[in-house]
């Protein structure tokens, strides 16, 4: 894995959601947890890609899985996939009763068809 300054252990995540998803009244498909700062964005599946897009305007390359029962991590510099990591600040996933894709009443009746 990347050098300890890609990790702060202590940064809460941003929300129980993809926060620009929130913000837009858009909707994801899963969501990714930025190991600095905490950012909650949605991942590449998603139509809106904000996890991606964090990466690229702030160059934190590593995300981890914001998924129930999901410890990886990927590092966008590398395209590297690790199994594990450092634990980050708790919750250490959206909550269990929040839909994949989500957030509830916000998903269309066609999702999979703007999954990329």
């Amino acid at each position: 894995m990347t050098d300890a300054e890609a990790i702060d252990p202590t940064a809460a995540p941003s929300g129980t959601g993809c926060l620009e998803c929130e913000a837009a009244g858009g909707w994801w498909f899963h969501l990714r947890r930025c190991a600095r700062c905490g950012h909650v964005g949605c991942c590449d599946s998603s139509p809106a890609r904000h996890a991606t897009a964090h990466f690229a305007s702030t160059g934190h390359p590593l995300v981890q899985s914001f998924e129930p029962g999901e410890a990886w991590y990927w590092d966008y510099a590398t395209n590297a996939l690790y199994e594990s990591g450092p634990r980050l600040a708790p919750p250490e996933s959206r909550p269990e009763d929040q839909p994949a894709p989500g957030p509830a009443g916000r998903v269309p009746e066609d999702w999979t068809r703007a999954l990329r």
